[in-house]
C-alpha cells in the first residue's frame, strides 16, 4: 500500500508551479519553483544527494503542496513571494529593503522632491532603492540648483492661494524656490521642471542637457548674458555629475545586469541599472546557501527579487550564462564588445566584495573563515572530509650529500610550528627521492598509531607522481591507503595528482585552496633546506676537526662532549683546550686553526 507521499508524487502535473514541502509539525520548510512539477520533485526521493543538508530536508518531508500557473515567469515570482512571506528555513532569503533610501516625488499640487525611508502607498512617485545615501543626497542637490523646488508642507490648492493664506518664505528671497505659494509661479513651469527631474532620475540626462543648453543660447541671443551664465553654471554641474557615471555606452539604454560568484558556503551577486551608456544603479550582496544550491539557482533568485526591490521594468537583462526568467524579458549573454565588458564590470564587483567580506569576516568572525577556506577546499580536492589537519613532506639532498626530509603540520589552514618534524634518512644510501620518501612517510604514520596520536586529514607529497607512489607504497604497509587522502603537487606547472590517475588536477592560479597547498609546499621546502644546511655546516667543521695532524677520534670526541659542537671547539682559547684534552694536543688543536685565521 503506497503512502500519501507516495501517491502525491504519482499525481503530480507536469506543468510549471510551486511546490511546497511541509514537515510533521506541519510547518513548510521548503519552497520551490519548477517548468515541470512531477519531474523536478520526483527527483528529490529518487537521486543520491551529496549535501548533508538537501538528505535532511528530504527525510523530514511529510507533506507536498502545490499550486500550478501558466508560466515559469509566474513560478518564479510566485516563489519570490511565498519565501518572502513564509521564511522555511531550507530557503535562501535575500536582505529585507526596509531601510534602503528613496527619492519621493509627493502626489500634490506643486510636488515636492524628497529623500525618505518609508514607502507609503498614497499615489506619490518613489524612484529607488538606493544602496547608499550619499548617492541620494548628491542627486537631491543637483536637482536643487538645477530646479528650484518648494519644501514647505503647505497645501497649495487654488482656493488658499488665491485667499492669500501664505507669505513666502526665506527660500524664496535665496532663490530656492519661486514661490507658488503667492502665486509667483504657475503649475505648468513647476510640471515642466518635474518632467526634467524624473529624467535626470532615471538617468536619462539628454533631454535636460539639451533643455538646458536651448534655454542658455536664447538669453545669450537676448543679450542676457547674467542668466545665460547662470544656465551654464547648470549645464556644467548636470555635466559634471553625468561624468561621475560609468560610461559603457550610449546605445545600451535601460538595460539591467546581473553577475553571481560563489563558494561552497555563500553566492556574491551584483547588480547594474544602465540607462543611456550610464550606470546609474549599483547594489551588491552576499546570500547564505541553504541546500548547495547552484550559481543559476541563486541568480535567478537575485535577479526576480532585485526587479521586484528596485521597480525595474527593463524588458531585457544582460547575465553571464543562461537563467530561465520567462517569454517576458530578454535575457542576453554577452561574448564579446562593451556588452560583455560590462558583463566583467559586474564579476569584478561581486569578486571585490567578496573579498571585503572575507577581510571583515576574518577580524569579527575567524571560526565562519576556516570554515569557509576549509569548505572550499574539500571542494576543489574532491575529499570525503574537510582537510583540518594537513601533513606536506619534502626531501633535500644537495649532490646526494646528507640527505633529510621535513614535514610540515597545519591546522585550520595556518602552520602549527611546534609539530614540525625534521627527518634523517636512514635506510637509503645516495641521493634516492623515491625510496626517501618512502622511508620517511613510513616512519612518521607508523610513530603516530604506536603513539595513538590523530592521523592528518590530508597527505601534501611535494613531487609528481613517483614521489607519491613511493609514498602509497608505505600507507599501503601501515593498512592507512583509504583512510588518509594523499596528493602530490609538481612544481613545474603546480599539477596535482592523485593516487591512480594519470591526468593530473589544475586548479584556478588564484584558487585559496592552491594558496594553500602552495604556502605548505614552500614551507616544507624552507624548514627541510634549513635543516639541510645546519647538517651540512655542522659536519663540514666536524669533519675539519679530523684533517688536523696527530688528533684521533677518541679527542675529537671529547673535546664535543666538552665544547658541545665543532664551532665552539674552533673558537676555544689555548687554556680552555689544554683543560679538556692536555697541554700537547691543546697546542696541536690551538696552533692548527691560528694558522687557518691568519691563511
Amino acid at each position: 500500500m503506497p503512502t500519501n507521499l507516495e501517491l502525491q508524487l504519482k499525481t503530480l502535473p507536469n506543468s510549471p508551479g510551486v511546490y511546497q514541502y511541509f514537515d510533521k509539525e506541519d510547518t513548510i520548510i521548503y519552497v520551490g519553483k519548477a517548468k515541470n512539477l512531477k519531474k523536478r520533485v520526483s527527483s528529490y526521493f529518487t537521486k543520491n544527494h551529496e549535501n548533508g543538508k538537501t538528505k535532511i530536508l528530504v527525510r523530514k518531508i511529510v507533506r507536498i503542496e502545490h499550486i500550478v500557473v501558466d508560466t515559469e515567469t509566474d513560478a518564479l515570482l510566485l516563489e519570490n513571494n511565498l519565501i518572502k512571506k513564509y521564511k522555511p528555513r531550507y530557503n535562501i532569503l535575500l536582505k529585507d529593503d526596509k531601510s534602503y533610501p528613496w527619492i519621493c516625488i509627493k502626489k500634490e499640487r506643486f510636488p515636492r522632491v524628497f529623500y525618505t525611508r518609508r514607502v507609503i502607498k498614497d499615489g506619490s512617485e518613489y524612484f529607488g532603492p538606493y544602496t547608499n545615501v550619499k548617492t541620494v543626497s548628491t542627486l537631491l542637490d543637483l536637482i536643487k540648483d538645477l530646479y528650484p523646488l518648494r519644501t514647505c508642507n503647505y497645501d497649495l490648492s487654488h482656493a488658499k492661494i488665491k485667499a492669500h493664506k501664505y507669505k513666502v518664505c526665506l527660500e524664496y528671497h535665496l532663490g530656492n524656490c519661486k514661490g507658488p505659494c503667492e502665486d509667483y509661479q504657475d503649475e505648468e513651469s513647476y510640471l515642466e521642471n518635474l518632467k526634467s527631474i524624473r529624467n535626470i532620475i532615471k538617468g536619462n540626462f539628454k533631454d535636460s542637457l539639451a533643455s538646458l543648453e536651448k534655454m542658455m543660447m536664447n538669453f545669450a541671443s537676448e543679450m542676457k548674458f547674467e542668466e545665460a551664465q547662470k544656465i551654464k553654471e547648470k549645464l556644467d554641474s548636470l555635466q559634471n555629475y553625468q561624468s561621475k557615471s560609468t560610461i559603457i555606452n550610449p546605445s545600451i539604454n535601460n538595460v539591467d545586469v546581473f553577475s553571481v560568484i560563489s563558494d561552497e558556503t555563500h553566492g556574491y551577486v551584483n547588480f547594474f541599472k544602465i540607462m543611456n551608456g550610464a550606470i546609474i544603479q549599483s547594489y551588491t550582496t552576499e546570500i547564505k546557501k541553504k541546500l548547495d544550491e547552484t550559481d543559476k539557482e541563486l541568480l535567478e533568485l537575485f535577479i526576480i527579487e532585485t526587479r521586484q526591490r528596485f521597480n525595474s521594468l527593463s524588458r531585457e537583462v544582460y547575465t553571464p550564462f543562461k537563467v530561465n526568467l520567462g517569454d517576458k524579458i530578454k535575457v542576453t549573454i554577452p561574448k564579446l564588445g562593451d556588452k560583455k565588458r560590462i558583463i566583467d564590470l559586474s564579476i569584478r564587483n561581486a569578486k571585490y566584495y567578496r573579498q571585503e567580506q572575507f577581510k571583515q569576516i576574518k577580524i569579527v568572525d575567524p571560526d565562519r573563515h576556516v570554515k569557509r577556506i576549509m569548505g572550499q577546499m574539500q571542494k576543489d580536492l574532491r575529499l570525503h572530509e574537510e582537510p583540518r589537519h594537513i601533513e606536506c613532506f619534502d626531501n633535500s639532498n644537495i649532490q646526494g650529500t646528507h640527505p633529510v626530509a621535513a614535514c610540515v603540520v597545519f591546522k585550520d589552514g595556518k602552520p602549527s610550528k611546534k609539530e614540525y618534524r625534521h627527518f634523517n634518512i636512514k635506510t637509503v644510501e645516495g641521493p634516492d627521492d623515491f625510496a626517501s620518501m618512502e622511508e620517511v612517510v613510513f616512519r612518521r604514520y607508523k610513530r603516530l598509531l604506536e603513539e595513538n596520536k590523530p592521523l592528518p586529514q590530508l597527505i601534501v607529497i611535494d613531487g609528481g607522481k613517483g614521489q607519491l607512489s613511493s609514498a602509497l607504497k608505505s600507507l599501503d604497509i601501515l593498512g592507512l591507503r583509504g583512510k588518509i587522502a594523499i596528493i602530490g603537487i609538481a612544481k613545474r606547472l603546480e599539477e596535482i595528482y592523485y593516487p591512480g590517475d594519470t591526468v593530473p588536477l589544475y586548479l584556478d592560479k588564484k584558487s585559496e585552496s592552491l594558496k594553500i597547498i602552495q604556502f605548505l609546499r614552500n614551507e616544507a621546502h624552507r624548514f627541510g633546506i634549513t635543516f639541510h644546511r645546519n647538517k651540512r655546516s655542522k659536519s663540514a667543521i666536524q669533519s675539519e676537526l679530523e684533517q688536523i695532524p696527530d688528533i684521533g677520534k677518541q679527542t675529537i670526541t671529547n673535546l664535543l662532549q666538552k665544547f658541545k659542537s665543532a664551532k665552539r671547539v674552533k673558537n676555544a682559547t689555548l687554556d680552555e683546550l689544554k683543560e679538556a684534552v692536555g697541554n700537547a694536543r691543546a697546542m696541536k688543536i690551538h696552533r692548527y686553526f691560528n694558522q687557518k685565521k691568519q691563511l
